[in-house]
């Protein structure tokens, strides 16, 4: 089955909830996502009423869980809409060895989780933690032929040690995202603002400017043609910030901020 029947057979149906991605070392998830949705009471209110239904949300877990072991495939070089880059990477890590690939997929799969709950249809570029890949490129044609109405790319950074706290990472004009620049510059600022009301991850204190940066060298965010952002959540090299990301509360706490900013910049609250 091709990309594009994938989807429109997956996105026919809620309990679906996930799009193909595009390499052999993909295993499905286990249908026991993980929820948490205990401490927010304003948002669960919201999340009853389904605000979303009839939504596509698209969500892009940052790296995989064994890119590190396919050098072969993931240094292959991909043009990303204005240079040449490699098809990903492995990601960082914490001191301690927790990976930011594995992190990127919980806070994915908690976010899906709610989502689902919240009556969206959810596209994922990857549907466990256990594979390679896919390129970058093809995460973002995935996310495309999706036609989700948002999208948000979830990392956490490896940056100087001694920097804290979380970064924006907003798309500049690049030909195919020209129409999605503005669109995707207010989801950001929603990002922005849910990240400091829901958790307690400061702005970074090196990357962008008061949380927020442009980018132009970034498959995911040049080449979108939907409304999306990338989030770097923390700098997992940081120990405070790391002692946090490899919570699983945190996780939770971050799934249910960036779902409050999805509702808030769809005006489904």
């Amino acid at each position: 089955m091709g990309v594009a029947t994938a989807i429109a057979v997956c996105l026919v149906t809620v309990a679906c909830g996930n799009i193909l991605p595009g390499h052999s070392g993909q295993t499905p998830a286990s249908t026991a996502s993980p929820s948490g949705y205990t401490k927010e009471q304003s948002i669960s209110q919201v999340s009853s009423m389904r605000p979303l239904k009839g939504i596509v949300v698209g969500i892009d877990p940052g790296h995989n869980g064994l890119n590190g072991a396919d050098p072969s495939y993931i240094n292959k070089r991909i043009w990303n809409g204005r240079e040449w880059e490699t098809c990903d990477t492995a990601g960082t890590q914490t001191a301690d060895g927790y990976t930011e690939a594995k992190f990127n997929f919980r806070v994915a799969m908690f976010l899906r989780a709610s989502l689902l709950r919240d009556g969206a249809r959810v596209a994922m570029t990857r549907t466990s933690n256990h594979g390679v890949g896919p390129c970058v490129t093809r995460r973002a044609q995935i996310l495309n032929r999706s036609h989700a109405n948002v999208a948000i790319d979830i990392h956490a950074d490896g940056g100087p040690t001694s920097g804290r706290g979380f970064a924006v990472l907003e798309p500049v004009p690049d030909g195919s995202n020209d129409k999605v620049i503005a669109s995707s510059a207010r989801f950001g600022s929603d990002v922005r603002w849910a990240f400091l009301r829901y958790t307690k991850m400061p702005v970074s204190t090196y990357d962008g400017v008061d949380g927020i940066n442009h980018r132009n060298d970034l498959a995911g965010l040049n080449l979108t043609r939907v409304p999306k952002v990338l989030i770097e959540c923390g700098n997992m090299t940081n120990p405070i910030d790391a002692a946090m990301l490899v919570s699983a509360t945190f996780q939770r706490r971050i799934a249910r901020a960036l779902e409050a900013a999805i509702i808030r910049f769809l005006g489904r609250g």
